[in-house]
């Protein structure tokens, strides 16, 4: 049975140029980069328990790590102004009212 998969927001403020891409070039393999520092990915709740753990695990103490969970309501919502393709969805799916 497949796993569910949502959308999450990743954003982080890394202090250290190398760390910085380091995360950056991982992160890549996760999701889409939307602006300088964040990124949108579709993942299962298991993927983004990995992706976490996998971060956790290169952050120092003073860097910061936001994770936003997106229901498929809230990311329909999201407006992503001057840039039209960074919401678009590969699934197509219907509200039936």
């Amino acid at each position: 049975m497949p796993e569910n998969k949502n959308w999450y927001v990743i954003s982080y403020d890394i202090t250290e140029p190398k760390r910085w891409r380091k995360v950056y070039k991982h992160l890549h393999g996760y999701g889409r980069r939307l602006q300088y520092s964040i990124f949108r990915c579709r993942l299962t709740l298991r993927q983004m328990e990995q992706l976490r753990w996998e971060l956790e695990k290169m952050l120092s103490t003073e860097d910061k790590l936001l994770i936003l969970s997106l229901c498929d309501g809230c990311e329909r919502r999201v407006a992503a102004h001057n840039r039209p393709e960074a919401w678009t969805t590969e699934d197509k799916t219907f509200d039936i009212a």
